[in-house]
């Protein structure tokens, strides 16, 4: 297990923890890249909002 992440490692867990459930050490390891980097907590924001907006987007488009 990596003890530090890069921002594209961070991006890459991040993802990937869209499809399926992360490790504990992969969300440590993620949890202190987050909490050290700037740019990576607002890249996690967005994808917060993009699965948000596709959820509702799917709902509109079932009841039609």
């Amino acid at each position: 297990m990596k003890l530090r992440y890069t921002c594209k490692e961070a991006v890459d867990v991040m993802v990937a923890g869209e499809d399926r459930v992360l490790t504990r050490g992969e969300r440590l390891v993620l949890w202190m890249h987050l909490c050290v980097c700037r740019a990576c907590p607002r890249f996690q924001r967005q994808l917060v909002l993009m699965r948000q907006a596709m959820r509702r987007w799917r709902e509109q488009a079932s009841e039609e």
